[in-house]
């Protein structure tokens, strides 16, 4: 499924969160993106500052034609106009945050961009959600199946499944 995918994560912690939520994927799809598949939404723990509410994450297949550095671009301004503002806090709370996982079958490593997304491999909040929607996808650097790499992951991090998105 992933050649001309792209999957993206959405996560928000701080007000009305499903709408936060909502608004990203209107504005994602409004701007370049056709979402293809939409996962669960998940409240999970947070990571790094735990003192914060938890979050809501969901994950996004969507189809493209945009340039990845456009898709970044679009991510950083949806995120803007949807009040993030940027913190000196690494992880703390934040009214929404789209990344970036997977962009068709590409690494990239630049300074202020890699793909696939650098921690996603350890976070069950990440791969729970993926592979609910694309259990056979793979990781383009070693072709292993995000369901073998989520069987893998020992985080006991919170991560409960509320509902189905409506698409």
């Amino acid at each position: 499924m992933n050649r001309d995918v792209v999957f993206l994560c959405l996560g928000s912690n701080l007000g009305r969160r499903e709408w936060q939520i909502d608004r990203a994927i209107s504005a994602l799809h409004g701007n370049g993106l056709k979402i293809v598949r939409c996962s669960s939404l998940y409240e999970t723990q947070p990571v790094g500052v735990e003192e914060q509410p938890d979050f809501l994450n969901v994950v996004l297949a969507a189809n493209t034609d945009l340039e990845v550095h456009d898709l970044l671009a679009v991510c950083k301004q949806i995120e803007q106009t949807l009040g993030r503002r940027e913190s000196k806090l690494r992880f703390g709370p934040r009214s929404i945050d789209i990344d970036i996982l997977l962009y068709k079958e590409l690494v990239i490593e630049e300074a202020n961009l890699v793909i696939p997304h650098p921690r996603m491999n350890k976070r069950r909040f990440v791969l729970l959600p993926l592979v609910e929607i694309a259990p056979m996808v793979e990781d383009p650097r070693d072709k292993r199946t995000y369901r073998d790499i989520l069987a893998q992951v020992n985080n006991t991090r919170r991560v409960t499944k509320l509902k189905a998105k409506e698409s």
